[in-house]
């Protein structure tokens, strides 16, 4: 049966009535409703249904699971609590000091709004929407579907990623890896697009191997692919034959042709108890026995059945000498995670079966012992081709990968490496143990950078003890984790403060993806019910494409920032002019009007168009953010915001604002007091600093002539800000203009 959507193995597991493992996912005794069956036939009874089963525990595990706040969430509303105590703390300070100054209830009321309404940022929700809109628009086009607009800049926190292997780091595709023959170990081309080394394809004893691993094979191509690349052809049968079925169409051309030449007579499929699966074919091929066996399985059981092998294209006797070299082939084909299969064949003698001799495969009346080996071929789901160079970038963002799958930790530790989640040159305790020639009990775990750890480990663990394998491992490997397990990994690195990504495809992911702070489902391989628990879905299947989520996420948080330290450095100039109004006694410097023109009209559009800001150079060499330290409204932004550019905004402003009156003959020091006469409707003769008298209407003209020079001096200084905002650190020469 193919369990690869509840447990990720690729390999399809043998089902029989015997009790193998408590564990009711590796026991061969039971079959999962929803599973495929690839092979063979079977008859057995329901002994859960509804809930109890096991796809309706992981059904029951996720709906009961509830996702928090997104960070981006939390930072806006860190930053509307800031924005908002501000503005109150400012607004009833001064409408209280209105009152003490004298001024009326209506007054003060007025001034109370006005001020709150100069601290309130109105284009902070158009920024945001429109940030998260155009990063999901352009992640869409890199093959990432956001179904959550706020978990875009939660991917950009992202501290940790729990990868599952299958079809995310790997091709999910049984591939073939390696080929013993001759007497060496010979490596096939896994890439993708076929772009890498091949081997030497001219010995004999290819050309046997071949022939063995395509007549001895059930799998076929469905129909009507003939314009499809073979590496993509569906095909019917198991995965492993299927792997080995591409392999020998691209390395020897038609295997439908060679069938039809070498015609099948008798079969005995694979079964758990023999570990092979044999077949008689007619040979037409000239010089050579008028039948042919050919038989594949296990590596050990096929030998056993050996009396000799091919080398270079001839039978020799299969020594002791031999035996050894097979014997640390299989073993170093094996310790690289690859499912090794061994084959062989033998020329029936034509006297003993003439042409038309009557094979029985029930009664086995031909030979199956004193057999020559042919050659090993070892299988694996080999990585994307993109995924090295992903976990690299991660790596130097400072993002921990870390890959969770249910196959055996030798398979698991060798595409970890394969992959770089485990990095060349660190070791795991068994390593160590290995290499200093001690039990690994002996081995201290701190020593090794890395770790695979196997489900059942895990579940002897307390929460202290993986809590402090997480903090202390780098790089960590979980193999053979059930669905409970993988959802107490992410539980353990929510404890360690860590913002969690968690790919997945499989029903068994569900509850996971949904714990997760943003869950990643797989559009091609994934079911319905991961994508519907998942915030984003990647259309390729690709793990590329969340280091590319990773950075959009990242320069959502950065123009959002610029946006805000843009926006709030208007505050100061519109805030000032009320003060010294309500304080000093000064005629208005800026009115009601030019605040919200400023707020709603010239700093709107500037304060959008940050959204768009590319990328700067470091984006992905910095550590992740730290939630709690690193806000997005923190002590340097308001700094710079409200200290620096604002007092210079509000100093330009006060300098027109005084220039225009000198100008106009009321210097700076007789504006003191001078409010309530300058707004007397019915005071037409109010002198300046020179004696000349002025009516209503024309000091009218000049406080309106003060408030747009104000005004203009604001949005001034705020077209340098603008390019201010545009960088971080970079130099404005080093981003561009654009």
């Amino acid at each position: 049966v193919d369990n690869s959507s509840l447990t990720g193995e690729s390999e399809p597991q043998t089902r029989s009535p015997e009790f193998s493992n408590e564990n009711p996912l590796e026991t061969r005794n039971i079959a999962f409703f929803s599973t495929n069956c690839v092979e063979g036939t079977a008859r057995g009874i329901v002994i859960n249904t509804g809930d109890n089963t096991v796809m309706g525990r992981i059904a029951t595990l996720a709906s009961s699971l509830e996702g928090g706040k997104t960070p981006i969430a939390i930072e806006i509303e860190h930053f509307i609590h800031i924005i908002t105590g501000v503005a109150v703390f400012l607004g009833v300070s001064f409408f209280i000091l209105s009152l003490i100054l004298g001024y009326g209830w209506l007054e003060a009321v007025i001034f109370l709004i006005d001020i709150i309404v100069a601290n309130v940022p109105e284009g902070l929700l158009a920024t945001v929407t429109v940030c998260l809109t155009l990063t999901a628009k352009r992640m869409a086009k890199k093959n990432c579907l956001v179904k959550n607009l706020e978990a875009v800049e939660t991917l950009g926190s992202t501290s940790t990623i729990c990868s599952y292997k299958t079809g995310t780091l790997t091709q999910n595709r049984m591939t073939v890896a390696h080929m013993w023959f001759d007497n060496q170990i010979h490596e096939a081309d896994t890439t993708e697009n076929q772009s890498g080394t091949s081997f030497d394809r001219s010995s004999a004893t290819w050309a046997a191997l071949a022939r063995v691993a395509g007549l001895c094979n059930r799998a076929v191509f469905l129909a009507d692919q003939s314009n499809v690349p073979i590496l993509k052809r569906d095909v019917a049968g198991d995965a492993s034959e299927a792997a080995l079925l591409k392999c020998i169409e691209l390395c020897c051309g038609s295997v439908s042709g060679m069938r039809e030449k070498y015609q099948k007579i008798a079969e005995i499929p694979f079964n758990s108890t023999n570990k092979y699966q044999l077949s008689v074919h007619k040979n037409t091929t000239p010089g050579e026995t008028k039948h042919l066996l050919v038989m594949k399985g296990a590596p050990e059981r096929i030998l056993d059945r050996c009396s000799t092998i091919v080398i270079q294209g001839k039978e020799q006797p299969l020594d002791d000498e031999m035996k050894d070299s097979f014997q640390n082939a299989y073993v170093e084909l094996g310790g690289l995670g690859e499912r090794v299969l061994g084959f062989c064949q033998y020329h029936l003698p034509d006297d003993q079966f003439p042409e038309g001799f009557a094979f029985d495969t029930d009664e086995v009346n031909f030979p199956t012992e004193n057999l020559c080996f042919v050659g090993l071929m070892a299988m694996i789901d080999p990585p994307r081709a993109a995924v090295p160079d992903a976990v690299g970038k991660c790596r130097s963002a400072g993002i921990k990968v870390i890959m969770v799958t249910g196959d055996h930790p030798i398979t698991a530790k060798a595409i970890a490496k394969g992959v770089g989640i485990i990095s060349e040159g660190n070791e795991t305790v068994e390593d160590i143990a290995a290499r200093l020639n001690i039990p690994v009990s002996e081995v201290n775990p701190r020593d090794a950078k890395a770790c695979v750890v196997h489900g059942g480990e895990l579940k002897d663990m307390t929460s202290e003890q993986l809590d402090d394998m997480l903090k202390h491992h780098t790089e960590i490997v979980f193999a053979r984790t059930s669905p409970q397990q993988k959802l107490i990994i992410v539980e353990g690195c929510q404890r360690q403060g860590a913002i969690v990504a968690v790919t997945g495809d499989g029903v068994n992911d569900s509850p996971a993806l949904k714990k997760a702070d943003i869950g990643v489902a797989m559009g091609i391989a994934g079911s319905d019910v991961s994508k519907q628990a998942a915030d984003m879905i990647l259309l390729d299947d690709n793990f590329a494409s969340i280091v590319t989520g990773v950075e959009e996420g990242r320069l959502i948080f950065d123009n959002l920032k610029k946006s805000i330290a843009y926006t709030l450095t208007s505050n100061i100039p519109e805030i000032s002019p009320f003060l010294l109004f309500i304080i000093a006694n000064i005629p208005l410097p800026l009115g009601t009007v030019t605040i919200l023109c400023i707020d709603l009209g010239t700093d709107m559009v500037p304060a959008i168009s940050l959204a768009y800001e590319k990328a700067e150079s470091d984006i992905m060499k910095r550590q992740p953010r730290n939630s709690k330290t690193d806000k997005l409204v923190n002590e340097r932004l308001i700094s710079m915001a409200y200290g620096q550019i604002g007092m210079m905004q509000a100093t330009a402003g006060f300098f027109t604002y005084f220039v225009i009156l000198a100008e106009n003959g009321f210097l700076p020091m007789d504006l003191v007091g001078l409010r309530v006469r300058w707004d007397d409707k019915y005071l037409n003769d109010l002198e300046d600093s020179y004696g000349q008298q002025w009516t209503y209407e024309r000091k009218q003209i000049v406080e309106f002539t003060c408030h747009t020079a104000f005004f203009t001096s604001i949005v001034i200084v705020q077209c340098a800000d603008l390019i201010i905002c545009k960088t971080r650190r970079n130099s404005i020469w080093k981003q561009g203009m654009t």
